[in-house]
C-alpha cells in the first residue's frame, strides 16, 4: 500500500486506486495521525477537527471508521489516545520525505507538491495553523531531499543526474546561497564552465537586486573550486606526509594553505588507486573544509559523499562512520534535522570506536535539544560525555557538557546549568581550546543574567564576545552579542539592547554555514523585546522566526513564535501553541503559554 499525502491525497494498493473517503476531514485526520509526535487524545482530535459539529466525538468516531475502511484490516487504529499502527510494507510519502533514503524519496510522484494540496478551510483555525506549519516543514524537507540526492550523485561522479536536481533546488528557493553553490559546482563537475559562470552572474544579479548585496563566500568558492593535479614521483608515504602538512597548517591558523595541501593529498591518493588511502585523504580534506574554513560546508559534503562510496568499496566501516557523522554535523548546523538524524542513527554507524560514537552522540543530542526533545537529548548527551571520556577526548567532552548545560538552562535548572557550563569551560581551557570557549561562556552569561548577577554576566559575556571576534566565528559572536543585549535590557538601556541585537543577528547570519538554531534564538529575543517595547520591526521579526522554525522543526521556538504572532495582533494561535507546548517537557514553556 502507498499512502500519498503530498499533492492530491490518495491511497493505492496493488497498483489500483483504493476506497475514497467521503470527507476531507478523513484525510486531515490521517495526516495528523501520521505526523504527530505522539498519539493524540480523542478529545484533542475531536476539538481540532470537529469542534463545529453538534457531537464532536461522534463525528470523530465516524471519521475513524472511514479511515479504517481506507487503510484496510491490517492497519491498527484504536484507543484513547488514538494509536495508529500501519503494516511494515506500507509506504507513506511524508515519512520518506522527512526520514527516508533519498533514493526512495526522489522517486515519489508527488514530491515537490504541498501537503494536502487544495485543502484550505476545514472549519478549524487550530488545524489550519497546524497544517500551515507542517506544509512549511514538508517544503523544507523536500529541499533537503533534492540537496542530498544531488550531493550524493556528485559524490558518485554522476553529475549528469545531479544537475537537474540542482536546477530544481535553485528553482524552489533561489535565495539560499548553498543551493546556488551546489548548482555552480554541478555545472563545473559536468564540464560546463560556461554555464557555471552564467549561473554565478545570474545569482549575483538576483542577490544584488532583491537582497541588496552580492552572494557570499560559498558561491564564489564553488566557482573557484577545481581538482588538484598529483605531483610526479609520489607514494603512500608522500600522501601521509602531505596530509600531515595540511593538518599542521590548519592547526597553525593557515586554513587556505592547509586545504591546498590536503587537496593535493587527495590527488596523490587517487593516482595510487588504493581505496583506503583515497577515502582517508578525502575525510581529512572534508574535515578541514567543514570545521576550519568558513563557507565551505557544501564542498565538504560532496567530498564526504565521495568518501562513503570509496569506504564502502574498501569495506572500512570506521571511515564510513566518520564520514556519516560529519554529514550529520553539517545537517545539524543547517537545521536539516531529519536528514541529520538519519546520518547519525546508530544502526547505520557500524563502529565501536568511542571517539566516533562520542561525536555522533554529541551531534544527535544537539539535534534532539534543538527540536525540544529534551528527555532523549539528555540521555544521548550523557552517553556522549561517557564516550568522550573513554576516547580520552577532552574537547569532545567539553562540547557535550556545553550542550547539557544549555539543556539545563532552557529547562530552568540554573544551578545545574551553572555547574555543567563551568565544567565545560574548564575542560576547554585545560585543552587550550580557545575557539570553543565563547559558546559555553555566552550561555553561562545568560544564566548570570537570570540570577540577577549583572557583574558576572558582564565580565564573562564581554570576554566571550572579544574571543569570538578574534577568531571570527559568526555563531559565537551572535550568541555572546545576544547575551550582551539582554544585559543592556536588564540594566534599563533598551536602545542599546536593540542595537546590539541587530548587530548580533547580522553577525550570526553573515555566512551560509552558520548554526541556524542560534540565528532563531536571537530572532526570538528580538521578537520578545520588540513586543515589550512596541518596536516597528516586530512583526517582520515574528514572521521571519515563524517561517524559520516551522520549516526546520524547532518546536519550542515554534511555540514562542506562535505566542509572538498572537500578541502582535496576528492570528490567534494561543490554543495551538498550548497544545504544542504540552508535547514538550519544559515547565518554563508551559508557564509561558499559561501567562499568554
Amino acid at each position: 500500500m502507498e499512502i500519498s499525502l503530498v499533492g492530491e491525497p490518495g491511497v493505492n494498493q496493488f497498483g489500483s486506486e483504493s476506497y475514497r473517503p467521503r470527507s476531507r476531514k478523513t484525510w486531515a485526520l490521517l495526516s495528523y495521525l501520521v505526523l504527530s509526535e505522539r498519539p493524540p487524545s480523542r478529545s484533542r482530535l475531536s476539538s481540532l477537527l470537529f469542534g463545529e459539529a453538534a457531537d464532536p466525538l461522534r463525528a470523530l468516531r465516524w471519521s475513524l471508521s472511514e479511515l479504517r475502511r481506507l487503510l484496510g484490516p491490517d492497519a491498527e487504529l484504536s484507543g484513547d489516545p488514538v494509536v495508529m499502527v500501519l503494516p511494515s510494507d506500507v509506504v507513506v510519502d511524508v515519512r520518506l520525505i522527512t526520514s527516508g533514503r533519498w533514493q526512495e524519496a526522489i522517486a515519489l510522484r508527488g514530491l515537490g507538491g504541498e501537503l494536502l494540496e487544495g485543502f484550505e478551510v476545514l472549519g478549524s483555525p487550530e488545524f489550519e495553523s497546524w497544517l500551515l506549519a507542517q506544509r512549511r516543514h514538508i517544503a523544507g524537507s523536500t529541499e533537503d531531499v533534492f540537496r542530498e540526492a544531488a550531493l550524493a550523485l556528485l559524490g558518485r561522479g554522476e553529475s549528469d543526474k545531479a544537475l537537474p536536481l540542482a536546477v530544481s533546488l535553485v528553482g524552489m528557493n533561489p535565495y539560499v546561497e548553498n543551493h546556488q553553490a551546489l548548482l555552480i559546482r554541478a555545472y563545473l563537475m559536468s564540464g560546463d564552465a560556461v554555464a557555471a559562470e552564467r549561473q554565478l552572474q545570474a545569482c549575483t544579479e538576483l542577490f544584488v537586486k532583491e537582497l541588496g548585496s552580492p552572494p557570499g563566500l560559498t558561491v564564489r568558492a564553488a566557482f573557484l573550486s577545481h581538482p588538484e593535479t598529483a605531483p610526479r614521483g609520489t607514494d603512500v608515504a608522500a600522501v601521509h606526509a602531505i596530509i600531515e602538512a595540511g593538518a599542521a597548517a590548519m592547526a597553525a591558523g593557515a586554513p587556505e594553505a592547509g586545504v591546498v595541501s590536503l587537496r593535493s593529498g587527495v590527488a596523490v591518493a587517487d593516482s595510487l588507486a588504493g581505496p583506503h588511502l583515497r577515502a582517508s585523504s578525502r575525510l581529512a580534506l572534508a574535515a578541514a573544509l567543514v570545521h576550519a574554513v568558513r563557507g565551505e560546508d557544501e564542498e565538504g559534503a560532496v567530498v564526504l559523499h565521495e568518501t562513503i562510496e570509496i569506504a564502502q568499496e574498501a569495506e572500512d566501516d570506521d571511515l564510513e562512520a566518520r564520514a556519516r557523522v560529519e554529514l550529520g554535523y553539517i545537517d545539524m548546523l543547517a537545521a536539516r534535522y531529519d536528514r541529520s538524524e538519519k546520518w547519525l542513527a546508530l544502526d547505520m554507524l557500524h563502529t565501536s570506536d568511542p571517539g566516533i560514537l562520542a561525536r555522533s552522540h554529541s551531534y544527535l543530542g544537539c539535534v534532539q535539544s534543538d527540536r525540544a526533545d529534551y528527555k532523549p537529548a539528555r540521555e544521548t548527551l550523557n552517553a556522549a560525555v561517557e564516550y568522550s571520556r573513554l576516547a580520552g577526548d577532552r574537547r569532545q567532552e567539553a562540547y557535550a557538557a556545553s550542550l547539557l548545560g544549555r539543556l539545563d538552562f532552557l529547562l530552568g535548572d540554573l544551578d545545574s546549568a551553572t555547574r555543567t557550563l563551568n565544567e565545560s569551560i574548564e575542560l576547554g581551557q585545560s585543552d587550550a581550546w580557545l575557539a570553543f570557549l565563547p559558546w559555553p561562556q555566552a550561555l553561562l552569561g545568560e544564566v548570570h543574567i537570570e540570577r540577577g548577577d549583572h557583574h558576572s554576566a558582564s565580565r564573562i559575556l564581554e570576554q566571550a564576545f572579544a574571543r569570538a571576534c578574534q577568531i571570527g566565528d559568526p555563531c559565537w559572536e551572535g550568541m555572546s552579542g545576544r547575551g550582551l543585549a539582554l544585559l543592556a535590557e536588564a540594566r534599563g538601556d533598551t536602545k542599546q539592547a536593540f542595537a546590539v541585537l541587530d548587530d548580533a543577528a547580522d553577525r550570526c547570519s553573515r555566512l551560509s554555514d552558520t548554526y541556524i538554531w542560534a540565528e532563531a534564538y536571537i530572532l526570538d529575543t528580538q521578537c520578545s523585546l520588540g513586543l515589550l517595547h512596541g518596536h516597528e520591526q516586530t512583526m517582520d521579526w515574528t514572521s521571519k522566526l515563524y517561517d524559520l522554525v516551522t520549516r526546520t522543526g524547532m518546536r519550542e521556538l515554534q511555540v514562542k513564535a506562535m505566542i509572538h504572532r498572537t500578541k502582535g495582533g496576528g492570528e490567534n494561535e494561543h490554543r495551538a501553541a498550548g497544545n504544542l507546548a504540552e508535547d514538550i517537557s519544559n515547565p518554563r514553556l508551559l508557564a509561558m503559554t499559561a501567562k499568554s
